[in-house]
């Protein structure tokens, strides 16, 4: 299996042997791909751009609509600045080898309390996912400004070109 060291390795002799190198390298390549830094640049910090943008896209939409758009805009904004900080002391976290102390956005720190933090994340994903479609849907994303279009760009391409060079190298693992 690919997941595992080649037949060999682990004995005396053999730590140069080319499958033995490539399965350590493989080994280190999708390690980076679990670390906690990899996984808050390229979706935790994309996430939160995808909500700041929707708060204040609430914000604009909302601005002749009345006060419950601004509450409600408000709160997204605060969601995404809060799980931007945590995703960047999680990633820091990491960097600097320490254990973590709390998770990477406030959805799954919520979950920790109930001992499901996977949980919760996903819950997060499925909410950041969902902002994505009602961006797209509402035509608001049409409305962004200069700066909030780059963002935008940047946080799909960080999070989809990262999940596609995951995937490609989980199926090049497997041959």
């Amino acid at each position: 299996m690919a997941d595992s060291p080649s037949p060999g390795c682990g004995q005396a002799g053999d730590g140069d042997a080319p499958a033995c190198r490539y399965a350590r390298e493989s080994d280190a390549i999708q390690r980076f791909f679990l670390r906690p830094f990899f996984l808050s640049l390229t979706i935790g910090v994309p996430f939160c751009i995808y909500k700041m943008i929707f708060g204040i896209s609430i914000l604009r939409a909302g601005a002749a609509a009345g006060s419950l758009f601004a509450v409600a805009g408000w709160l997204i904004i605060i969601w995404a600045i809060a799980d931007l900080l945590m995703n960047c002391v999680y990633s820091l976290q990491d960097l600097l080898h320490l254990k973590a102390r709390f998770e990477c956005c406030t959805l799954a720190q919520i979950g920790r309390f109930f001992s499901r933090p996977m949980v919760f994340l996903a819950l997060d994903t499925l909410l950041s996912f969902s902002i994505i479609c009602l961006m797209l849907w509402s035509g608001w994303i049409a409305t962004l400004s200069p700066l909030e279009i780059p963002l935008w760009y940047v946080a799909t391409t960080l999070n989809l070109v990262s999940l596609s060079v995951v995937s490609l190298y989980n199926e090049i693992r497997k041959v």
